[in-house]
Parts: C-alpha cells; structure tokens; sequence
C-alpha cells in the first residue's frame, strides 16, 4: 500500500483507506471455520487462545479476511438489532467469483438469498449457519461507472446465476481455489438511524457519501470508491445499541499513515467520543457500539488477534 498523505483539511479518510479483516463472533468455531473453508475457500493462518476465547484468522493467498472468536455463551444474532447486515468479499475477476459461488451453492449449510448486478459490480448473497449475511463480489471498471452528480450511480438489476456461472465459471478458478486472491470489499451495517449513522461515518470517521438517495441506506467510500461501508434502517429502525451477542465483533479499516491516525482522533476529540490509541491503531465504538478499529498498513495478526 502506497502512502499517501492525509487530507490536507483533515475531514476526511485517505483516499487509499481499505477495510481489513472482519470479526465475527461465533457459537461454534469448529462449524463456522469449516463451512468458511468448504464453503468460500477461506483457510486457517492464525489461532490463539485468549482466556476462554479461541481467536482464528482465516483467508485466501495468505491475507487475512475473517476472524472467528469463540464465544459460544452470547445470545444469537437478532435480525432487528443493529450490527451486521453482510460482509461483502471482493474477488479480482469473474472466474474468481463464479468458482467461489459455485463453491458456496454446493454446501448444504448455507442458504443463498439472490444476486445483483448493481451497476459497479457483480454480487451474489448468502447466509451462513449463524445467520450472517455475505456478499460475495467483483467490481466492474471504474472508468465504466456513472455519475449523477456528485453520487455514483448504483442499482439493482436482475442477475441470472445460472448463467453467470455458465458465462464465467472454469475449472482452472475452481482448482485454485484458496489460492486466488480475495479480501474484504465492504461491510455493510444495520443501524437504527441513517441520519446518525451519517453524522459517525461520514461527518466524524471521515468517509464520503456515495449514495444518498436509496430508501433507507446510505452508502460512503473513501477515495471515489462505490462504498466501503453501507448502512442501513430496512429491518433495525429504531434500534438502540447492541447487546452482547453473536455477530459483528469489529468493523476494522486500514490507513496508510499515522498522520491519518491524527487527524481522525483529531475529529473524535472535536466531538467527545472515546477512543484508544496505542500508535498504530484507533479503536471507537459507533452510536450503536459496534467496535471500529482504523490501523496503520497492511494487517499484521498480533494486532489483529488483541483487538
């Protein structure tokens, strides 16, 4: 990752932020580590216990996408709560895609809920066993993206997966598997307000507004991007913040520079919310106390299995 200076006026994200790995907190590890594996190709890097907590990184081509913490005591996740409304992986090529599609359709335990083409990518949803949403993605070229206005013009247009695999799938991507390269594209987020959700993503984490005009969501990037994190109302609004459940354990960013650091607990002291910060990352809680960590660089796993 290149690094770029921060913003000059410290409002807003660098405009190469990406998200880093997701943290889920599951019931049965063993279940969830092994459907993620089957199912999306995703294979163990890194375990470690902490406490009664087993903490496990899993990935493809070596980067790290998912951390699993055990926590089988926490209630189930609760569809009306705010927290996670899917984690969206983002693959490189449409061959990539369709394997890891076709992939996660032959697994008995997971439960496809349809697919999209929105304009500026490809995408295919599921569910996992503990009812957790996932994408599973490609963008389409940026220089073939819309603009209206100052907003990316994004929809959803009937996907035929059947054909998409007919189009894309081939056997050389399906040999690969862990092998191809993946990451985490975006999270999307259930929240109980879109105005507040607004006023912490955009106005004090510091991400742009991509999309504004969809019922009840709204969609923010950083560095023209189509969104790095969604958010919406269609099945939370209301809500109020979390319990401990299972779930959404941490929505973590990656910055280029500690100067992005700076200026981001810059813009969390102007507006009184706690945070810590121990040099190389930033850890805040949204207005539903969903965890967000921002860190410096790629992601490095000491860090990623303390937060």
């Amino acid at each position: 990752m290149t690094t770029t200076p921060a913003p000059t006026d410290g409002r807003l994200l660098n405009p190469e932020t990406a998200m880093d790995a997701v943290t889920l907190r599951v019931r049965d590890l063993d279940l969830m580590s092994r459907y993620y594996g089957e199912a999306f190709a995703l294979t163990p890097i890194e375990e470690r216990a902490r406490g009664r907590e087993v903490h496990r990184v899993l990935g493809r081509g070596g980067v790290p996408m998912m951390r699993l913490v055990h926590t089988p005591d926490l209630p189930p996740v609760d569809p009306r709560e705010a927290g996670l409304y899917h984690t969206a992986f983002l693959f490189d090529d449409q061959a990539s895609l369709a394997a890891t599609v076709y992939r996660a359709a032959q697994d008995g335990r997971t439960r496809f809920t349809g697919s999209s083409d929105h304009k500026v990518s490809e995408a295919f949803y599921f569910t996992d066993p503990e009812e957790n949403g996932i994408e599973l993605y490609t963008d389409r070229a940026r220089s073939t993206w819309n603009h209206i206005g100052a907003e990316i013009d994004m929809g959803t247009i009937s996907l035929d997966p059947n054909q998409y695999l007919r189009d894309h799938l081939t056997q050389e991507a399906l040999d690969a598997g862990p092998a191809l390269a993946g990451r985490v594209g975006h999270v999307h987020l259930q929240v109980g307000d879109i105005a507040v959700a607004r006023d912490f993503y955009v106005d004090t984490l510091g991400f742009e507004a991509t999309v504004t005009s969809y019922p009840g969501a709204l969609f923010a990037s950083a560095g023209g991007y189509h969104h790095h994190v969604g958010m919406n109302t269609w099945h939370s609004q209301g809500a109020g913040p979390r319990a401990a459940r299972l779930g959404l354990g941490d929505l973590a960013l990656t910055v280029p520079a500690r100067a992005d650091l700076d200026a981001l607990t810059a813009r969390l002291k102007a507006r009184g919310l706690a945070f810590s910060d121990n040099g190389t990352s930033v850890v805040t809680a949204d207005p539903w106390d969903t965890q967000v960590t921002v860190a410096v660089g790629s992601t490095d796993l000491d860090e990623l299995i303390e937060r």
